[in-house]
């Protein structure tokens, strides 16, 4: 029975409230201003959103999409002009390593295929790790901006122990049949064709990497690189759901379908990128892709462009995507059959377009 004491008089005041049990959580009032800021919050969290979309994934033009058209007569020219580079550099002349005479071999072959486009080739030699190596350069003289300079460029090695016909005999190949597509024309920008050494390891994103060399010497000659693009193993594709692979979180944004060519630079080449992927949409009826992305993110900086970026020009790698992609990457079986003569040479094409209106020819 309770006391008195312990029973509440009429009219007083009421007893406190037991404490919340423990492990529970108590229920809070969200004022107005509290919305308000929670409002806010999404606002900015979605603009954030949508200026790093239109930032970095964003690009001008529609990709192609569907079946591709019939080749033109220049596509199937490029197409058997490819097949026969790759065949040479990954099939007859092989492994091309600065550690073995092959890719002295390679680098007399690039130059005699510029030749046959009457182009008078500069040699830049170089040592690396007690090895001689050479970048080798064609040069069309600008009309208009001279000073200004588009450099297209690839790397002619490959990894030890592989062919390299997709990784970079392809991007080689595309380099020459531009250079070529190029010639006697008059454009207002300089434009140079460059064949690289030792991209590969263990030169990769170091001082004996050929583009490395190459683009230090630019800015030395205070020379005014206006764009650069890397062509990076170009001639790989499917059409299978699923074969095409991205570092996270790109497979949020990009189709899973590995049949498009892709341009990629960091977030200062990304009026670059813009101005690439919408010319070549404007120019090629064959599916791409663009993105301009922090470089930390893996295989964003994979390429030769990577060396421009440490000099401050804007470049970007034009690619299949390579590892993400390729099932050959870097192994033996990187021979000339797997190589997609036909596609490369729509996307080489397209390049074409590129190049010719980041230099102004016409």
């Amino acid at each position: 029975m309770s006391t008195a004491e312990e029973c509440p008089r009429p009219g007083g005041p009421s007893p406190a409230p037991p404490p919340a049990p423990k492990g529970r959580f108590r229920l809070r009032v969200v004022t107005r201003a509290g919305l308000i800021r929670l409002a806010c919050l999404f606002a900015l969290g979605g603009l954030l959103s949508l200026w790093g979309y239109g930032c970095m994934i964003g690009m001008p033009g529609k990709s192609h999409s569907g079946p591709l058209p019939p080749m033109s007569a220049a596509e199937a020219a490029m197409a058997a002009s490819i097949r026969r580079d790759v065949n040479e550099l990954a099939g007859r002349i092989g492994i091309r390593t600065a550690f073995d005479g092959d890719l002295a071999k390679a680098a007399d072959y690039v130059e005699s295929r510029f030749r046959e486009s009457k182009y008078a080739v500069s040699r830049q030699a170089f040592t690396a790790l007690g090895r001689p190596c050479v970048n080798l350069e064609a040069e069309i003289p600008g009309a208009a901006a001279p000073g200004e300079i588009v450099v297209v460029g690839a790397h002619y090695d490959s990894v030890a122990g592989c062919p390299g016909a997709n990784d970079n005999a392809t991007g080689v190949a595309g380099v020459l049949v531009l250079a070529a597509a190029l010639a006697g024309s008059r454009p207002d920008r300089t434009v140079r064709f460059v064949a690289f050494a030792n991209e590969e390891p263990p030169f990769f994103q170091t001082d004996g990497m050929g583009s490395r060399v190459y683009a230090r010497r630019c800015r030395e000659r205070k020379e005014n690189v206006v764009a650069m693009l890397s062509l990076e193993t170009i001639g790989w594709f499917s059409d299978e759901r699923g074969s095409q692979k991205y570092p996270p979180p790109l497979s949020l944004f990009y189709p899973g379908r590995g049949d498009f060519i892709a341009f990629v630079g960091n977030l200062s080449s990304r009026k670059l990128v813009r101005r690439a992927v919408g010319a070549f949409r404007a120019g090629a009826r064959f599916p791409s892709e663009g993105g301009a992305f922090p470089a930390f993110l893996p295989g964003i900086g994979w390429s030769d462009h990577w060396a421009f970026w440490q000099e401050g020009y804007p470049a970007l790698m034009v690619t299949d995507t390579a590892p993400f992609r390729y099932p050959h990457y870097h192994l033996p079986k990187d021979t000339p059959d797997k190589v997609d003569a036909g596609r490369c040479a729509r996307v080489v094409a397209g390049l074409e377009k590129v190049v010719r209106d980041l230099a102004g020819a016409r």
